[in-house]
């Protein structure tokens, strides 16, 4: 395959308190935000989900995404401003839907998502199409809860899951 066939990715990385991020972006838009405990994993998942891109660093070209991504981390009424690249099946694309509409602050059961996609027999494709989410804040994964109201797995982890809720409930109380 020729080098300009090939999909181009530019990512940058900060640490911050909560974790370290990832945001990748291609021609169209945020491909992958990612939340982990080091920057190498990080780059090893984005190597991962996207093993026929070039990747290259963009400290200066992403600067401003990771601003916004952590100003929401502190304030979870700032808006996500950037356009999105979501990759991913057609039920999945439903399900991330669906976590779009979910305002700051609120939360779904598996089991609502699955009924508002009246489709109310696929709750474990629900919590695959949750457990597959690439864009990790911006698709607000984390909404989710189990039907009894508890928190369950969260592709990045069950505290930072917690520590999200948290931070929402407050921004709007």
């Amino acid at each position: 395959m020729p080098a300009s066939s090939l999909l181009h990715i530019e990512f940058d990385t900060t640490e911050t308190d909560f974790a370290a991020i990832l945001v990748a972006r291609s021609k169209q838009g945020v491909c992958a935000i990612l939340l982990g405990d080091s920057v190498a994993d990080l780059y090893t998942d984005l190597a991962q989900r996207f093993p026929k891109a070039q990747l290259q660093n963009n400290t200066q070209g992403l600067a401003a995404l990771l601003k916004n991504l952590t100003n929401f981390l502190e304030n979870p009424q700032t808006p996500l401003n950037f356009r999105l690249d979501i990759q991913g099946s057609a039920f999945q694309q439903q399900v991330w839907s669906v976590l779009r509409s979910i305002p700051v602050g609120h939360t779904l059961s598996y089991t609502d998502v699955a009924e508002l996609l009246h489709k109310p027999s696929a709750v474990r494709a629900v919590a695959n199409a949750c457990a597959a989410n690439p864009l990790a804040l911006a698709i607000p994964c984390h909404r989710i809860l189990r039907a009894d109201g508890s928190i369950s797995g969260y592709r990045w982890g069950v505290e930072r899951k917690r520590e999200l809720l948290a931070r929402e409930q407050l921004a709007c109380s």
